[in-house]
């Protein structure tokens, strides 16, 4: 079954505490610390569908919101439109397509801002990674 649940690990201590639930149960999805040091979970799999959906943790107060919707599949075919995530205006901003469709991939923010794309699929395994 797919879970909803989420931990936040403690480096300091080495223990994991359960945080509060998210809005959706989901697998495969990806997630972001951001600057401000919120985490922002993406898309995934329930179980019975590809999620479009993207929550925003806020350690601060240990609760899980919505924000947007994100693509990577729309039911016939694979995408490659991606949007960022701008924390300061909760809005997302449409930018320049990847060069790959891609579904169930990981992105990360790296410290310098830079988005990397990495893995997924589109209609077979990609072993690929773009930067934006």
């Amino acid at each position: 079954s797919f879970l909803n649940s989420a931990e936040s690990y403690d480096r300091s201590t080495g223990t994991w505490t359960t945080t509060g639930n998210m809005n959706y149960s989901r697998a495969v999805h990806t997630a972001s610390v951001l600057s401000d040091g919120k985490v922002l979970v993406t898309g995934g799999y329930d179980g019975s569908s590809y999620l479009n959906s993207a929550e925003l943790y806020d350690p601060s107060t240990g609760l899980w919101t919505t924000t947007g919707i994100v693509g990577g599949w729309d039911g016939s075919s694979f995408l490659n439109s991606a949007e960022l995530y701008d924390p300061s205006t909760g809005l997302w901003t449409t930018t320049g397509g990847m060069n790959s469709a891609r579904n169930v991939h990981t992105t990360s923010v790296l410290t310098n801002g830079d988005v990397l794309a990495t893995g997924g699929f589109s209609y077979f395994p990609l072993s690929t990674s773009e930067l934006y």
